[in-house]
């Protein structure tokens, strides 16, 4: 088939998933010959078929993509349980924060904010993503992560100013 070999590669690029774009391909040969009869003779056949690939991949594969995935922070929680438990060394420093965000409080306060906050808190500050790539796990502009993360620290700050006081931290709140 013409320009198979050029679809499939740049379908690859797009999914970044080899059965996905295997997937992305077949439907766009299966949409040009269903719809043969728009192409007008004379113009760039190849140009068509990208612009039919292009299309099918934003209304197929991006729209899935468009909502996080979730992330339990039970799951997160257990997941750094079972390597503590496996005998992987970790810095008592790295410990010892994490043990002190897992008090109750906390993790109430971080399972409470909106999935779209509480992702991008797991994924920074307790995983250690960078933005960079945790837009790209969540398929949004940077920007947006930020602006996400700014938001989620400002929520979570409220929710536990009387916990940071409790334990002699500064909040900048009368008290």
């Amino acid at each position: 088939m013409p320009h198979m070999s050029a679809l499939y590669s740049f379908a690859v690029r797009l999914t970044r998933d080899p059965d996905d774009a295997a997937d992305l391909v077949q439907e766009t040969f299966l949409k040009a010959f269903r719809f043969f009869d728009k192409f007008e003779r004379g113009t760039n056949c190849k140009a068509w078929l990208f612009r039919i690939l292009k299309n099918s991949y934003i209304n197929t594969f991006r729209k899935s993509s468009k909502a996080p995935d979730t992330v339990e922070y039970d799951v997160i929680e257990e997941f750094y349980e079972t390597i503590r438990d496996s005998s992987v060394e970790t810095s008592v420093l790295e410990e010892q924060v994490f043990t002190n965000a897992l008090d109750d409080e906390v993790a109430e306060a971080v399972s409470s904010l909106p999935e779209e906050f509480r992702t991008v808190v797991i994924l920074c500050d307790i995983e250690g993503f960078t933005y960079e790539e945790i837009a790209e796990f969540i398929d949004c502009p940077i920007g947006t992560v930020r602006s996400r993360l700014h938001r989620a620290r400002k929520l979570l700050a409220a929710k536990l100013a009387h916990y940071a006081r409790a334990r002699g931290f500064s909040t900048g709140e009368p008290e």
